[in-house]
């Protein structure tokens, strides 16, 4: 499926509007089917050949104590949980491949 200029910029819009594709769509009468499949085939083939940004939200540092856990919220509402202890290595990894996993 080739996507026509009108579809691209919808998405690209939906992208920046911060809305769920569900609230986009009803927002401009489009057919959620639709535009889900839209946007898969936009991933697809995107000429960038770039991932996707997520949005992060950096907040000032907090000491952790050893035994405190370290709670990332996903935005598909999960929670993953890990030691305090956790290398900041190993977690800059973890998120790179979390994101990798996110955008596919």
């Amino acid at each position: 499926m080739t996507l026509q200029k009108h579809h691209i910029r919808h998405i690209k819009n939906w992208q920046a509007s911060g809305l769920t594709q569900a609230a986009y769509c009803q927002k401009h009468s489009l057919q959620p089917k639709s535009f889900s499949r839209w946007f898969r085939t936009y991933q697809t083939n995107d000429p960038s050949g770039q991932p996707a940004l997520i949005p992060v939200t950096i907040k000032p540092a907090v000491a952790l104590l050893p035994a405190e856990a370290l709670r990332l919220h996903l935005a598909n509402g999960q929670t993953l949980e890990l030691p305090g202890t956790v290398s900041p290595t190993w977690l800059a990894e973890l998120l790179q491949c979390l994101a990798c996993v996110m955008v596919k």
